[in-house]
């Protein structure tokens, strides 16, 4: 007799080097590959054309072929799936479900009620290690307590890893994979109208094997990557970070390659990927984060921003270019180059003095590669409310940021192309006369004068911190 359990995917949506389907597979000859779309994310998304479905469903589609090709079939649902996964694994009388682990509150919280359901019913629930290499719990100090900093975490990282196994590729038994014809009876219909959410062009293909030919070309990119990365008009970065959000590539791939090649670039890459690992623990150790600042000393802040500068800041409005550029870059692609984002977070929270969280929301709502560990240590790092944060004084120079990542103007031109006359030396404080002379007349003069938003920011976070005011960073 077979033995049917499931693969719930979620965040690790490829077929291979995959530690929910491997285990899946190792604990039943009859493994049924499903994916839920959950109605209490969907419902919570406002934009019918929210570009991460379209990222989903695309991977989706391209595993969903894979598995066909296999002799296998991927099964859909779409509802909550506190009642889906118990519902759909009673009527195909699995024993076992299978899924990668989410260190989200919300998913944490999901997973003990799908465990609890699907014990009821004598099913049981096993979760893996999948989304990071390492996880929350497996990292302390010597006082064994969570990591605050970054370079004692990635050192400690470095010391707990075991290359051996916690790198090694989870390959599935694809022999153990349920028949099509078995699966038959419990296909619903799903797509773009089933959700209720409409396909559209993204920036990047979506697909295990897309995510794949991006790993190889910035494999031979990555020696250069310490010097490059900074640079958003050059092809710098690895482009990654949406694959790694919903795993159409495993990490443990990424850390391998980075660990082969071995020059100095890939080193610079690797302890970026410890990053990750990082903000990750964060969450999983205090998960408070979500709600309000790591640093208790901001937690009653009342941020002066108005609400009127924050909407300017959105449209790319600002009249500072690179922090312009950077915000109609991300509207048009959902996507922001790692320096722009520290750039207009830093403006947002300090020149304007705007609540970190709008900052967050609004990537939230907008960013292909959202990941809630990663965008709210990025948000508290940039207020200087979080873990190992940027210090309170360190303020950075919009002018002096963009002349330095940006020198030629290249990134700003294409992104706000009434700016693309200006010279070089015009182009990252362009005046009045400089706009004028080039047609550009209706784009806005700064929203704030840089010294006079400086000036206002170490006097109200200075007040807070109760500390003297510190150099311009």
């Amino acid at each position: 007799m077979r033995v049917r359990t499931i693969c719930w995917i979620r965040r690790d949506l490829r077929l291979n080097d995959h530690s929910a389907l491997a285990r899946a597979t190792e604990l039943g000859d009859s493994v049924a590959v499903v994916f839920v779309f959950d109605r209490n994310i969907l419902d919570d998304l406002r934009n019918p054309q929210d570009r991460r479905l379209t990222f989903i469903m695309e991977s989706l589609l391209e595993i969903q072929r894979d598995l066909r090709a296999r002799g296998s079939d991927l099964l859909v649902r779409i509802g909550d799936p506190l009642e889906e996964i118990p519902r759909l694994a009673s009527e195909i009388g699995a024993k076992m479900v299978v899924t990668a682990r989410d260190g989200d509150p919300y998913a944490i919280e999901r997973d003990k009620t799908v465990d609890a359901r699907l014990s009821e019913i004598g099913i049981g629930f096993e979760t893996v290690r999948d989304v990071t290499i390492l996880e929350a719990g497996q990292v302390f100090n010597q006082s064994e307590l969570p990591f605050r900093v970054y370079t004692p975490y990635s050192k400690a990282w470095r010391v707990v890893l075991d290359r051996e196994t916690d790198l090694a590729p989870r390959e599935p038994n694809f022999g153990h994979l349920a028949p099509a014809a078995s699966l038959k009876p419990f296909e619903r219909a799903w797509g773009y109208e089933e959700i209720g959410f409409v396909k559209v062009p993204l920036w990047i293909e979506p697909g295990e094997r897309a995510a794949a030919a991006r790993l190889d070309s910035f494999a031979l990119r990555m020696s250069g990557y310490g010097d490059d990365r900074d640079f958003p008009a050059i092809d710098g970065t690895s482009t990654l970070s949406t694959d790694l959000r919903f795993g159409t590539i495993s990490i443990r791939e990424c850390a391998r390659r980075a660990l082969e090649i071995g020059t100095p670039g890939a080193e610079k890459w690797y302890s970026e990927l410890i990053w990750r690992e990082f903000y990750h623990d964060v969450l999983g150790n205090f998960p408070h984060v979500v709600e309000t600042t790591f640093d208790p000393v901001f937690r009653d802040t009342e941020w002066p921003g108005t609400r009127e500068t924050f909407e300017r800041w959105c449209a790319g409005e600002t009249g500072y270019p690179i922090v312009d550029a950077s915000m109609r870059h991300f509207n048009a692609t959902g996507w922001m180059h790692n320096r722009n984002r520290m750039i207009v977070a830093s403006f947002l929270t300090k020149h304007l003095l705007c609540n970190w969280q709008w900052g967050e929301d609004y990537f939230a709502r907008h960013l292909l590669d959202f990941d809630l560990a990663q965008n709210n240590g990025g948000w508290q790092w940039a207020a200087s409310t979080g873990v190992d944060s940027q210090p309170y004084f360190r303020i950075f120079n919009p002018y002096l940021q963009s002349k330095k990542f940006d020198g030629k103007g290249d990134f700003i031109r294409m992104a706000v192309p009434e700016l693309a006359g200006l010279t070089a030396e015009q182009i990252h404080q362009p005046t009045r006369f400089d706009l004028a002379a080039v047609g550009a007349s209706e784009y806005p003069m700064p929203i704030v004068d840089h010294e006079v938003g400086r000036a206002r920011a170490l006097e109200f976070l200075s007040a807070i911190k109760k500390l003297d005011p510190g150099k311009d960073g």
